[in-house]
């Protein structure tokens, strides 16, 4: 598969449901390119490791944090160069209209977030669903034309309603990244955490688990308890070494050995 453009994105809309995964290590990326996950959001870190690209050549790249840790409008231009230069797709950015438009204004492709924005979470009430009222919907759909107009290409629709995002879906020219917010998005965005069992907290409504990573590590880490124990305990009782751990050498290199360390010692 040829590896995708912003303008392939744009032109699948509503042709083609795209798969997105919030990857943390390269296992994942490799995991998810081969399992056909066309969009991959990563630590900003993952990009310079060119071990992505190796296992993951064909993937929509998407380095992504929080808006307070990155910083200002300048921060973030700072911050984008390198990642681009680096092989970064798109930037996910959850900071001001100002930085969204700067970063377009460069010719860099940003991703908005709009709906449940997690970083900025007290404004909506906390972690819960926005757009339930005509006055959120229209919250989120004033939030959807201001980065469209700011020069974002996409942005993460997440937790409304999914009546509301198809209505948006109809009227915007973005591309949509649906996290939990319905299949009118133009991609389906899930963290890999979440998708492997992998997540200790509590499960979002809008996630699927699709394996249980968490009962495996438990078994791996009882594992290395019991192994490590029986280690310590050979140790303790004499056991470890053994002989068909040991390497020697003749017995005459020893005692010439030890008649030269007599002779240096006294």
């Amino acid at each position: 598969m040829a590896r995708l453009t912003v303008r392939d994105l744009l032109d699948q809309r509503g042709k083609h449901p795209f798969a997105m995964l919030r990857v943390e290590t390269l296992d994942e990326a490799e995991a998810a390119a081969r399992a056909g996950v066309e969009l991959l959001s990563v630590p900003p870190a993952m990009v310079f490791d060119r071990r992505l690209r190796e296992v993951a050549p064909d993937a929509f790249i998407f380095p992504g944090d929080n808006f307070y840790e990155i910083g200002t409008t300048d921060d973030f231009l700072h911050w984008a160069f390198p990642l681009y230069k680096h092989g970064a797709d798109a930037f996910y950015c959850s900071g001001a209209l100002a930085t969204i438009r700067a970063m377009a204004d460069h010719g860099l492709p940003v991703c908005g977030h709009v709906g449940l924005i997690p970083s900025k979470r007290t404004w909506t009430g906390g972690f819960k669903a926005v757009g339930k009222t005509l006055e959120t919907a229209q919250l989120v759909w004033q939030q959807v034309r201001a980065a469209e107009a700011a020069g974002a290409f996409a942005v993460e629709i997440e937790v409304v309603p999914q009546s509301i995002t198809k209505a948006i879906a109809e009227k915007t020219g973005l591309f949509l990244i649906s996290m939990g917010a319905g299949a009118a998005g133009h991609a389906q965005y899930l963290f890999s955490d979440d998708v492997l069992g992998q997540n200790r907290v509590r499960i979002p409504r809008h996630a699927k688990v699709y394996a249980d990573f968490a009962a495996e590590q438990d078994r791996l880490q009882a594992l290395r308890v019991e192994a490590m124990g029986r280690f310590a305990r050979d140790i303790h009782d004499g056991d470890y070494p053994a002989p068909q751990h040991l390497v020697d050498c003749d017995s005459e290199v020893v005692a010439a050995f030890r008649d030269w360390l007599d002779q240096a010692t006294r």
